[in-house]
């Protein structure tokens, strides 16, 4: 990557690899929170140049290191080591100076700050508004305060401080120096922090090591709470330890706990499909995670008809934004709600956790919610003459299209013409199948019987009417959607892969379809791309129309895994973990160009987003589909159709939430050469009826 980021809940700091934020970019670095940049200069200097980049580490998620250094002539060198994390809301950013010469050294360290409180939107040249401007600047000897006044009537201010001992000469324009005497081999330190304040809200300076260890302490909780997983394979143990240490990186708290927001740096909020696709992923590493999605996305549901934000009532959002521009409905992200897939993946979400869970309790809590959301995709879906769920934009800057394929050509015809609106995509209505099956029997132990049996017949209406609409028997595959006409787009992709995970289509037809979607023209070694080679819209280094995505395939995989296809499984899992080991500290980004991998390594994308929450908890389901785990809390059993990939001959997983136990399980090869795999239950206390397919 070229750059370097930190985030700890709501903060998160961009710099270039250098640790620098210039102030005259376009790439956007800063420390940001609550979408507003606090920081818009940082930089450091020794004797009024720009030290040297020797190496620049953020192994760990939470922590940078950066090591500069500034030479003369060969006789020795200063090195400037910077260490920086974030924690309870604070930047903490500790330098060392050290000196390498062979005799004592005078010089004039520096570092420049500054804080113009952008909103993001304006930041990345997306919007432009009426904002609010600085109304004072104070600078001391040891510290500094930037403070500005928003249009939204909120009162934004940037507090620096450093605790050098010896004296300090600042000046108007934010930049500190610092005169640093050094013997032969002496270091010497300088610790600053950053501290974002909203109307006066303050939290307290710990000493920098403390700070730290109290961050550390925190992973460390994570990790072992959660399940665990070990083989003899070390590129998948390290593959999953990044995923799970990303996904601690990635959790935030906007009001109802701690949930994934979709990737750094500029999907740092709660999203509908993204969140709720990540926490998808997550059950088996811990489902008690999810509440907390579920319940903030239940918070902000739609109340009302607001066709500028592309608004409804029972709408699951698709993104929220806390920024002036949003607070002053100069943009609709106050949530926006343009997705067609937001509310049927929440419902889908709570049939997951509770067939994880056992938890009934929390279906009652959200019940109005789940009713809410069921009235929407009927009432939406009953506008149609198909009887399919369908969007069209209605927000002026809202979202042309509206499943997780968004860009504009994404649902293109075979003639190269672009879909029109409403338009009717595959697998959303896979997840209003599943999401209407997996609550029937709920709502059954619930009492509701009658609700019950209406969604089990809805679900079986629905597809029987997807199977004679989108099915292309010459294709042996289904159409990608349905455009306003009723018309199939009969371009190739691997939208209808989410359909196994939904368990709509039948034995033979899912068969078909796992062998399409890892034939050559799909799958290009490294992952299933999102178009086939052979339609008209394809092209490799496309956002949606040939690029490879983690969570795209995560998402078949979970399907492959259900209905049993061990052999494709195996093929995408392998080459999703082969891809990782070309990636900075093996951390699959949102996506990767589809050339087919005979042209080497996977082909970076250019603008995507690492890490991404969705790409994170991928390694989570390398874990569910190797061991081919399916837990059911209503019925109170769990299935085992386990698969080792190539290259594994074990796997080790513990901890593993299910029920109100746990179970650990470790499956090894049976015999070199062959697809055999042995089950060794190490514990199970779940009290669950434990089946384990051959």
């Amino acid at each position: 990557m070229d750059y370097r980021v930190i985030k700890e809940g709501d903060l998160f700091f961009l710099t270039d690899v250098n640790g620098d934020i210039n102030g005259n970019d376009d790439a956007g670095h800063g420390l940001y929170t609550k979408d507003t940049r606090f920081l818009s200069r940082m930089e450091l200097f020794i004797d009024g140049e720009k030290p040297t980049l020797l190496a620049s580490n953020a192994d760990k998620s939470y922590f940078a290191s950066i090591r500069l250094m500034k030479v003369s002539k060969d006789e020795g060198a200063i090195e400037i080591l910077r260490e920086r994390y974030i924690y309870d809301g604070i930047l903490y950013e500790r330098v060392s100076l050290t000196n390498y010469f062979p005799r004592a050294v005078s010089c004039d360290f520096a570092a420049a700050f500054d804080a113009d409180f952008q909103d993001m939107f304006i930041v990345r040249k997306y919007r432009t508004g009426d904002v609010g401007e600085i109304i004072g600047r104070e600078i001391g000897e040891r510290g500094m305060s930037i403070r500005y006044q928003g249009k939204d009537d909120i009162l934004r201010e940037t507090q620096i401080e450093w605790d050098w001992q010896e004296g300090t000469k600042a000046g108007a324009d934010g930049c500190v120096h610092f005169a640093v005497s050094l013997d032969p081999k002496e270091s010497k330190q300088v610790c600053f922090t950053v501290r974002p304040l909203l109307n006066e809200q303050k939290s307290s300076v710990l000493p920098f090591d403390e700070g730290l260890r109290k961050l550390e302490q925190s992973y460390d909780l994570w990790y072992n709470e959660g399940a665990q997983a070990n083989s003899d394979v070390p590129v998948f143990d390290d593959f999953y330890r990044r995923g799970v240490q990303d996904l601690r990186l990635l959790m935030t708290d906007v009001g109802c706990g701690e949930m994934p927001v979709a990737g750094l740096p500029w999907f740092a909020v709660p999203f509908g499909r993204d969140s709720l696709i990540t926490s998808l992923f997550m059950l088996p590493l811990n489902p008690a995670q999810v509440k907390s999605t579920l319940r903030t996305l239940a918070a902000y549901q739609g109340e009302k008809v607001d066709p500028e934000r592309d608004e409804e009532p029972g709408k699951i959002m698709h993104e929220i934004r806390f920024g002036e521009l949003v607070n002053t409905n100069q943009s609709p992200f106050a949530p926006y709600y343009g997705s067609a897939d937001s509310t049927p993946l929440f419902l889908v979400l709570i049939g997951e956790y509770v067939r994880w869970t056992g938890d009934a309790s929390l279906v009652e809590e959200l019940k109005s919610n789940i009713v809410r959301a069921l009235e929407w995709i009927d009432s939406y879906a009953g506008r149609a003459e198909t009887g399919f769920l369908t969007y069209s934009q209605e927000a002026e800057k809202g979202f042309p299209n509206q499943g997780w394929k968004d860009s504009p050509n994404s649902i293109v015809h075979e003639s190269g013409e672009y879909a029109s609106s409403p338009i009717a995509l595959s697998e959303v209505q896979g997840y209003v199948y599943q999401a209407k099956k997996s609550l029937s029997p709920i709502f059954t132990k619930l009492g509701d019987t009658r609700l019950a049996m209406r969604l089990d017949k809805e679900a079986f209406e629905l597809k029987e009417r997807f199977e004679k609409a989108f099915w292309m028997e010459d294709e042996r595959f289904y159409a990608v959607a349905l455009d306003k006409n009723g018309r199939q787009v009969r371009s190739v992709t691997s939208n209808p892969g989410h359909l196994l995970m939904s368990g709509l289509p039948d034995t033979s037809r899912a068969e078909l379809v796992a062998k399409r979607l890892t034939a050559k023209d799909m799958f290009n070694g490294y992952g299933i791309r999102t178009m086939s080679t052979d339609s008209t819209g394809y092209y490799p280094m496309s956002y949606h129309n040939g690029s490879v995505w983690p969570h795209d395939n995560g998402m078949i995989l979970l399907g492959l895994s259900r209905t049993g296809m061990k052999r494709q499984a195996g093929q995408v899992i392998s080459g999703l973990l082969k891809a990782s080991e070309s990636f900075e500290y093996q951390r699959l980004p949102e996506l990767f160009c589809g050339y087919d991998s005979s042209v080497g390594s996977p082909v970076p994308y250019p603008t995507t987003c690492s890490p991404q929450a969705w790409a994170a908890a991928t390694s989570i389901v390398f874990v569910q589909a190797m061991l081919g785990l399916v837990p059911d809390a209503l019925e109170q059993t769990i299935v085992l159709n386990p698969l080792l990939p190539e290259a594994f001959n074990e796997l080790t997983v513990t901890n593993i939430s299910i029920g109100s136990g746990h179970l650990a399980v470790r499956i090894t090869r049976a015999a070199e050469s062959s697809e055999s795999v042995n089950v060794d239950v190490i514990s199970n206390t779940t009290g669950f009826n434990l089946i384990v397919m051959p």
